[in-house]
């Protein structure tokens, strides 16, 4: 014959051989792990373990206290606790029950973390009987069990019970049950306070990101709202007001200008002076009088005297773009005047103090050129005080529909024209790959605008407007002939490209460059021409490889 099914939870009967207690445990504890399986919320978990604990095993009236928590309570206030889940008792025995620490059996279990088992209470003269009065109890012998719920070895909270003491059960059973119970019941009100805590987190951390979109983005003129964007904007806005150095990293193109204007403006120097400085468009040989001044008489033609960026920028920002362009012997000097505050003018004598807040850019791995002796080691250090990564167009493809839109807008007003995008046009800009990032966006836009035959681009016409993706020559196994260069690089049948390629920094290979300088006698210019690159794509590819 198949075994009686095991006895429902509101069942009322009481067991009383040793057998079914067990079975009464087992039965109690399955149903509160399956309680816990179906929800995390204490509330209800708890409650109905309070509940089994009076029908399957006689520990009625069930309470759990807790400690109350009040923030706004003044300092040195004594600390209280409350019934916050019951079983059996009325809401205004309920509301009855707050415990002063170390107030009647209660609070000394919270205040020692220690249990206590009141094998009679009418004998006991700490009980205080607040919560039930004696009159609502059995005439019989009563006891009353309390445990310290522990979260991180503190107490934080008891687990308690009236007991009738003429019981076919034997006590230290009763204790075992309620040890694992208030073991479990810590357990869950920690991972209620992590879950809250968590949800706090994320709801502070996305109030400030829709911040950053609904207001900042707009002010500072950036277009986007992808989480990478975001976290950059984020990060922009923790720091900006500081006078922390700021360096900015990633592709070329992708906005560095427009960040180091957005932590320009949103810091205290927004009223001040911005000096943007390209470092790669400097020559070497005027460098120091740039970026520091001269003073009347200085060379040959300084009929006067001349203040440079950092003095112009002083109370302000100066943005030192490509700044892994700077000459070795410029690090030095400007290491100093980043230490110290102080310049000195080419031709001078007397230093100048100025207080700049540095922003700088690159598109370079620093840290690779301090290894191989390009970058000074100090100067590093000195500008990654504050790196922030901004994102490739390829990382926020959620935001090219809207930069899209914002370029043929701007294009449209200054070139008077009335040219949109269809939405297919739109969907084929999302799938471009964009090396040349939202530079490289901006222009294919603005060129779209200014050639297109028709007012609404559609996806067929708008591919002759991208330009081909970008694929890195293989490098060949000799020196080819300068024919062969000319043949390779641009075939006499293939007509000219509407658009020049992204290429990348690898495009060509060390054998090729230096075939090309052999051919046109070292003329750099016309060897970069040759090649389908301007003269600042084949000079870096140069230097890359080691040959200038």
């Amino acid at each position: 014959m198949p075994s009686p099914p095991p006895p429902s939870p509101s069942s009322t009967a009481r067991p009383h051989s040793p057998t079914d207690w067990h079975a009464q445990e087992l039965l109690l504890m399955r149903e509160v792990m399956r309680l816990i399986g179906r929800s995390l919320a204490p509330g209800l978990v708890l409650r109905e373990m309070l509940h089994l604990m009076s029908e399957l095993l006689g520990l009625n009236r069930g309470r759990i206290v807790l400690v109350d928590d009040a923030p706004s309570s003044p300092a040195g206030a004594p600390r209280t606790a409350s019934i916050q889940h019951a079983y059996g008792l009325t809401q205004a025995e309920v509301q009855r029950g707050r415990y002063a620490w170390g107030e009647g059996i209660t609070g000394r279990v919270l205040a020692t973390g220690q249990p206590a088992i009141v094998q009679d209470i009418d004998a006991e003269p700490l009980f205080l009987a607040r919560a039930v009065e004696r009159s609502q109890l059995p005439p019989e012998t009563v006891a009353f069990i309390a445990l310290p719920i522990e979260v991180n070895n503190a107490p934080i909270g008891v687990l308690a019970c009236h007991r009738i003491r003429s019981r076919q059960r034997h006590l230290n059973d009763d204790l075992a049950v309620l040890r694992v119970l208030a073991t479990l019941v810590g357990q869950l009100l920690q991972l209620e306070a992590l879950v809250a805590e968590q949800t706090r987190q994320l709801q502070a951390r996305n109030a400030v990101l829709a911040n950053a979109l609904n207001t900042k983005s707009a002010r500072y003129g950036l277009i986007g709202s992808s989480p990478p964007l975001l976290q950059a904007l984020s990060e922009l806005e923790r720091v900006s007001q500081t006078q922390a150095t700021v360096l900015l990293l990633g592709q070329s193109g992708t906005g560095k200008e427009l960040f180091a204007r957005a932590v320009h403006l949103a810091s205290g120097r927004r009223d001040r002076p911005f000096i943007k400085v390209n470092c790669s468009a400097i020559p070497d040989a005027l460098f120091e009088s740039e970026l520091f001044g001269y003073e009347k008489g200085a060379f040959t033609g300084a009929s006067t005297a001349r203040a440079g960026w950092f003095e112009q920028a002083d109370s302000g920002t100066i943005f030192l773009d490509e700044i892994g362009e700077l000459p070795l012997a410029m690090q030095s000097k400007l290491l100093r005047t980043l230490q110290e505050g102080t310049l000195v003018r080419l031709g001078g004598q007397r230093e100048v103090k100025v207080n700049v807040r540095l922003v700088a850019a690159t598109n370079r791995d620093l840290a690779q050129e301090v290894e191989l002796g390009h970058f000074r080691q100090d100067l590093y250090y000195r500008l990654n005080v504050i790196p922030i990564r901004l994102p490739s167009l390829a990382e926020r493809r959620e935001d090219i529909r809207a930069l899209a839109l914002h370029f043929v807008s701007r294009a449209n007003q200054a070139h008077q024209r009335n040219v949109n995008l269809s939405p297919d046009a739109l969907a084929r800009l999302e799938e471009h790959p964009w090396p040349g990032n939202i530079r490289e966006l901006g222009n294919v836009i603005e060129r779209l605008v200014l050639l297109a035959n028709d007012t609404l681009v559609a996806r067929a016409e708008l591919d002759r407007f991208l330009p081909a993706a970008s694929v890195p020559l293989p490098s060949p196994p000799a020196p080819p002939l300068p024919a062969a260069i000319g043949a390779a690089t641009r075939p006499a049948t293939a007509p000219a490209p509407l658009v020049r390629d992204y290429a990348p920094a690898q495009s060509h290979s060390v054998l090729v460059l230096q075939a090309a300088l052999a051919e046109h006698h070292g003329n750099q210019s016309r060897a970069a021409q040759s090649l389908g690159l301007t003269l600042r794509q084949f000079s870096y590819r140069l230097r890359k490889a080691g040959l200038k």
